[in-house]
């Protein structure tokens, strides 16, 4: 024992390399029945599979420009970073678009930009937008709402989203004004910390099913009876990443907590079925959109992405012919989101949000019942420009989703799906969650809203306009082709939107609509008004 002692003692330190790498030599040479390449290439082999997992990071932060990234370039990203931390989210030098690619758009701003009044709204909190229209008013319901901010945090579950960033979320809106979508993982203690909730519920009915997993009427009733701070309702009929394909909440994913407010059994896959079993064809659809409305006084509307639209149009001549039927409607691009699906749902089923908003949109106006509905925008509009666009097409809100995440410190790592995300917004795992500071999130999530709100108002003003629901169809333009270079959007889809009933930002502190802004204006912190001018690192 000793001569062994006594000889492995004298092997130097290069030596132990030798002996390792031949190790894994024979490994790879006579062992390995999965990997070609570590078969034919012992030991070197290996550093195919290690450049391949670190692929995505080189890329990201070495290899590809400014412009080059998707669905998030890193300019894009680095306004939302410097915008979430009250930075200086400027640029200079002019920009570095390429102007002329195909889907480039342009904003035909004014001679003179429109002049405010000196009591005028806007100059006490120049973010302060709320929505033109109000939700449930056509149609009467008992408690409509008025949605405080045209720009809101899109259906994310606790499920899908860890707690620490959903609360994170919440408080951010509350903070905003902005209304927070609960996703389909039901109502969770973090969506309750001041916000306006809309609920969202989608085939799986998580927190309104009973134990055979159907909708219950009874549960739905008595948690909005239980919780005043829900304003709205949304039907999840399809989502933009995997439209009629239904919705998988991963094992791991699933602690004690989620499956009590989901009322799932723990330990297995969450599977949403593709289709409703509370409904089948589109007059069942309106008559359980009224029967809600009607048990619970609120707003009721639907969300969906958008291939064929035959069913679209029976649904605007039900709701023509019966004055019945959604309240808003919520337009998912097809280009994904948050939801993760496989890459060929994702990459070619259902249409890019332009192209799904304008074809539903006509077909309500064709119908001439645009007035009755409000439209909400969701797929890549978190940005002034691009909400711009969305308004001038016809959208009275705007939802973000992977923006929001963004300004809670998502960092496009693509990991959602893997319960592995390195910020801790997409995971359940308690250490990587545990980076999460809510109360610094919140105020992120928070400056993010104020200064969209801010830049978006300031492209208005400098179109003539006082809101942006005022934008028209005219007002913007849009690359096609060389042989076309630009058109503005009422030439590229033939249709002019309605024009919004809009008279003017008035404040009435008795209005119970505008009341909750009445109140964040005057809380508003000097804080929030003011911008920070030092230099800063865009990238999170």
């Amino acid at each position: 024992m000793e001569n062994i002692l006594s000889f492995l003692s004298a092997i130097p330190w290069w030596g132990w390399v030798l002996i390792f790498f031949a190790i894994i030599a024979i490994r790879d040479i006579f062992f390995n029945r999965e990997h070609t390449i570590k078969h034919n290439f012992p030991v070197i082999g290996h550093f195919r599979y290690i450049l391949e997992g670190i692929g995505p990071e080189l890329r990201q932060y070495i290899v590809a420009s400014n412009r080059d990234e998707l669905p998030f370039n890193r300019s894009e990203r680095g306004w939302i970073y410097a915008s979430a931390k009250n930075e200086n989210n400027y640029e200079g030098f002019g920009t570095d678009q390429d102007i002329f690619s195909t889907h480039y758009i342009f904003i035909n701003n004014a001679m003179l930009p429109l002049k405010l009044k000196e009591d005028h709204p806007n100059n006490l909190d120049p973010g302060f937008i709320a929505c033109a229209k109000v939700m449930g008013e056509f149609n009467n319901r008992k408690r409509p709402f008025r949605p405080a901010s045209i720009i809101n945090v899109s259906a994310m579950s606790f499920g899908s989203l860890s707690a620490r960033a959903i609360a994170s979320l919440n408080e951010g809106c509350k903070e905003a004004g902005a209304y927070h979508n609960t996703g389909e993982g039901g109502l969770s203690p973090y969506h309750q910390k001041g916000a306006d909730v809309v609920f969202h519920f989608g085939t799986g009915y998580f927190g309104v099913r009973d134990n055979d997993g159907n909708f219950s009427m009874e549960k739905m009733v008595e948690l909005v009876n239980e919780n005043k701070q829900i304003r709205a309702i949304e039907i999840k009929l399809s989502q933009g990443a995997k439209p009629g394909k239904g919705g998988v909440l991963p094992a791991s994913k699933i602690t004690k907590e989620i499956a009590e407010i989901r009322n799932v059994p723990i330990g297995k896959d969450v599977l949403s079925p593709p289709s409703h079993s509370a409904f089948n064809d589109m007059p069942e659809l309106v008559d359980f959109i009224e029967e809600i409305a009607e048990a619970t006084g609120l707003p009721v509307g639907i969300k969906s992405a958008v291939g064929k639209l035959d069913q679209w149009k029976e649904l605007a001549s039900i709701m023509a012919q019966t004055k019945r039927g959604p309240d808003f409607i919520t337009i998912d691009g097809g280009e994904g989101g948050t939801g993760a699906a496989p890459p060929s749902f994702a990459d070619h089923v259902s249409l890019p949000w332009i192209y799904a908003f304008t074809d539903v949109y006509q077909v309500f106006l064709n119908h001439g019942i645009t007035d009755r509905i409000v439209f909400i925008g969701s797929g890549k509009l978190g940005f002034p420009g691009q909400a711009a666009m969305a308004f001038a097409l016809g959208a009275d809100c705007i939802n973000v989703a992977r923006e929001a995440m963004m300004s809670i410190g998502c960092i496009q790592a693509q990991s959602c799906h893997n319960n592995t995300c390195p910020t801790g917004v997409a995971t359940q795992n308690k250490w990587l969650q545990a980076g999460i500071n809510i109360k610094e999130k919140s105020r992120r999530v928070n400056f993010y809203f104020t200064k969209f709100r801010k830049e978006l108002l300031e492209m208005t003003h400098a179109c003539g306009y006082e809101h942006p629901c005022q934008f028209t169809m005219d007002d913007v333009e849009i690359n096609l082709s060389d042989q076309n270079l630009a058109k503005s959007l009422a030439g590229t889809f033939s249709y002019h939107k309605e024009k919004v009933p809009f008279e003017g930002v008035h404040i009435h502190k008795n209005d119970p609509n505008l009341g909750a802004i009445y109140k964040r204006k005057e809380v508003i912190t000097k804080e929030a008004e003011t911008e920070k001018t030092t230099p800063h690192n865009k990238n999170q």
